[in-house]
């Protein structure tokens, strides 16, 4: 580009030009003071006595609360470092130790470098009032502040340890393409009022990575683990199964009920790192803007339907359909819907299936089984007293009976009607008990003692 072109480039209207750091700031307060000397024409008596009149000055340093002078043997080195070097040379020069904590001595050193190594989550206080409560520290003989330099210098500091484990760099990443991965979590939102009772309120959402569409939000009172089925069911109805589902490591996520479904779907499990909250970034960006636009302004509602249907409208009408800056401006359903998701083979009876229960249950006399604290009864009088498999979905439908290959129905015990119903056999089809095959042991035992045959007749 020549010279008349690049003359041609229009400047922003808004122009914001600050110093890059605050040694670039010192350096342009004290060009500020002696630069004018550089440009005059003095002769070694002019130039002293002008280093004498700036010395008489007050000025206030970069940073300062108060003013001070230099001296002229300051005011001199200034002028000439300016002369020769420029801006660059009137920076001033860090500290050749700086941040090697030199208050420690080396036993010290390597004790609270050991400590921060095994407690990474221990704070810099938390450490020094303990070494102070053994008696290896005398009290206030280390400051805080040193102790951080030491950790920032052997990058043992909690920032980085927090943001990334301390060993390893965050890296910003998103799921290959819509339905590949989704997030699930809870957002813990202001408590409702309920004849007049408080009731705590609590967000629970599926949110897909590589969209950010939000395919299943619901508000309820608990956050248990079959909270959590109830909502994935609905959103497996709607979208079809992920191929990860990410979670967090609280109670409602790591029970073995969600583990052996999303096992039986083919949905893979994977739990964040505990106490890594930056590496669901995600979901904590949408929990921010549902407070923002909707949680922090509720009000005073009275029941979840009234939260349900203020949670769906901001959906609607404004997150699902609003650009998003990590989408390059497009809207989360826009993104979702542009992919379409293979073909699966997830259907009603397949998610039946996925959720059903099985527990080993023995039959009483009376042919009735307890399942969940109700009693259930079985048609077939023969199972009595046997130990078999009661089964029944997690998401509804009646519990049944298995037992060496084949599959009876159950239903809840009802006694009254009971008292009025005709006992069925004890196994449908059985024949009849046969009234004319002689049996009597007793009788066989007498005829026996007395030499007589069984039938009466005497002995020949």
């Amino acid at each position: 580009m020549d010279e008349s072109a690049q003359a041609q480039l229009p400047l922003p209207k808004t122009t914001t030009l600050s110093p890059k750091d605050h040694a670039e700031e010192v350096a342009i307060f004290r060009s500020g003071i002696v630069g004018a000397l550089t440009t005059r024409e003095l002769d070694h008596g002019e130039l002293r006595a002008a280093f004498h009149a700036l010395a008489r000055e007050r000025y206030r340093p970069p940073g300062a609360d108060t003013t001070k002078s230099f001296s002229v043997t300051t005011l001199e080195r200034w002028f000439y470092a300016f002369r020769k070097g420029g801006l660059a040379a009137l920076r001033p020069a860090p500290r050749s130790d700086r941040g090697h904590a030199q208050e420690l001595t080396p036993e010290l050193r390597q004790l609270l470098l050991d400590i921060r190594q095994e407690h990474r989550s221990a704070s810099v206080p938390l450490i020094l009032r303990t070494l102070v409560a053994d008696g290896r520290l005398a009290k206030d003989a280390v400051s805080p502040a040193t102790v951080r330099r030491l950790y920032v210098e052997h990058g043992l500091d909690r920032v980085p340890m927090r943001e990334g484990g301390g060993q390893k760099t965050r890296l910003r990443w998103e799921a290959s393409s819509p339905g590949a991965l989704w997030h699930a979590d809870v957002c813990h939102g202001p408590a409702l009022t309920i004849d007049g009772k408080s009731r705590p309120l609590r967000i629970h959402a599926l949110l897909d990575d590589a969209s950010r569409f939000i395919v299943a939000i619901e508000a309820r009172h608990s956050e248990r683990e079959t909270d959590m089925l109830e909502i994935l069911v609905r959103a497996l109805r709607k979208h079809g199964p992920p191929d990860v589902l990410y979670l967090d490591n609280g109670a409602t996520y790591i029970g073995e009920v969600l583990r052996t479904a999303c096992a039986r779907l083919g949905i893979s499990l994977l739990h964040a790192r505990p106490y890594d909250a930056p590496a669901r970034g995600k979901m904590e960006r949408f929990w921010r803007t549902l407070r923002e636009g909707c949680l922090d302004h509720l009000g005073a509602l009275t029941s979840l339907h009234d939260v349900e249907v203020r949670l769906l409208a901001f959906l609607d009408v404004h997150y699902q359909v609003a650009p998003h800056s990590s989408l390059m401006g497009r809207a989360p359903s826009a993104v979702f819907k542009a992919t379409p998701r293979p073909a699966d083979s997830l259907d009603e009876a397949a998610l039946r299936a996925a959720l059903t229960v099985r527990e080993r249950r023995r039959v009483r006399a009376d042919t009735t089984v307890s399942w969940d604290g109700q009693d259930y009864e079985l048609d077939q009088g023969y199972l009595a007293g046997r130990v078999v498999t009661v089964g029944r979905s997690l998401i509804g439908g009646e519990a049944w009976v298995e037992h060496d290959g084949q599959t009876f129905p159950l239903h809840p015990v009802d006694p009254k009607a009971n008292a009025h119903r005709k006992r069925p056999p004890r196994r449908p089809g059985a024949p009849p008990r046969s009234a004319g095959t002689p049996f009597d042991p007793a009788g066989a035992l007498l005829a026996r003692a007395t030499g007589r045959r069984a039938d009466g007749e005497g002995s020949r």
